[in-house]
């Protein structure tokens, strides 16, 4: 069973469907025996950090989130998802991220001739052998919608990035934890692949 953790954070849904498709059995829940139950867990989300952050703390899952990054049961965060594993963001100062991986959320800087979000395709740039990216070519393309970026701290765990007027850390990885700034969920094939990849570890 694949726990999507539900927070009230939108794209939930379409996760699911991504992982039914797959095969795979999804279960959208909130509750911690639950999620310890799951073969995989995935934190989905959009929306912004500190708002995130409270709803995580209100429905008790913080705890159950990070005894699953401990455990080396896989984790997926995807969008915000990933942006809430680092330590902080510009988007909410003074609020906490969960910390289980070394970093910080940033803006986007304003650049010509690039909006701000960046909504839609971006080719990504591959590095650090993800597992994530197994079968899957430098160069493909991912669908975006964000502000907001991870600068990760260990550059080591960076496995694809995007130039969008600064670099951003478009996918991480590292033991058990897996993460993606695009949706794959509705990024068409490769976004399936890349799921498909998840769910086989």
């Amino acid at each position: 069973m694949i726990a999507i953790i539900d927070y009230d954070a939108g794209n939930i849904k379409s996760v699911e469907k991504a992982v039914l498709k797959l095969g795979a059995e999804p279960l959208t829940t909130r509750d911690s025996e639950e999620i310890r139950k799951a073969s995989h867990v995935i934190l989905p989300g959009v929306g912004a950090f500190g708002d995130a952050m409270g709803r995580l703390e209100k429905y008790g899952l913080i705890p159950v989130i990070k005894e699953t990054a401990e455990s080396g049961k896989p984790f997926l965060g995807i969008c915000l998802g990933e942006q809430l594993i680092f330590e902080r963001s510009e988007e909410s100062p003074g609020v906490q991220g969960l910390g289980i991986l070394r970093g910080e959320v940033r803006k986007l800087p304003d650049t010509e001739g690039l909006k701000v979000p960046n909504i839609g395709w971006n080719s990504v740039e591959l590095s650090n052998n993800g597992r994530l990216f197994k079968g899957i070519n430098d160069g493909e393309f991912f669908y975006f919608v964000h502000s907001y970026y991870v600068s990760a701290g260990d550059r080591e765990v960076v496995k694809a990035t995007i130039d969008y007027g600064c670099t951003v850390d478009a996918s991480v990885e590292k033991g058990n934890i897996f993460a993606t700034q695009f949706h794959p969920e509705k990024s068409s094939d490769m976004g399936l692949k890349l799921l498909d990849n998840f769910l086989s570890l």
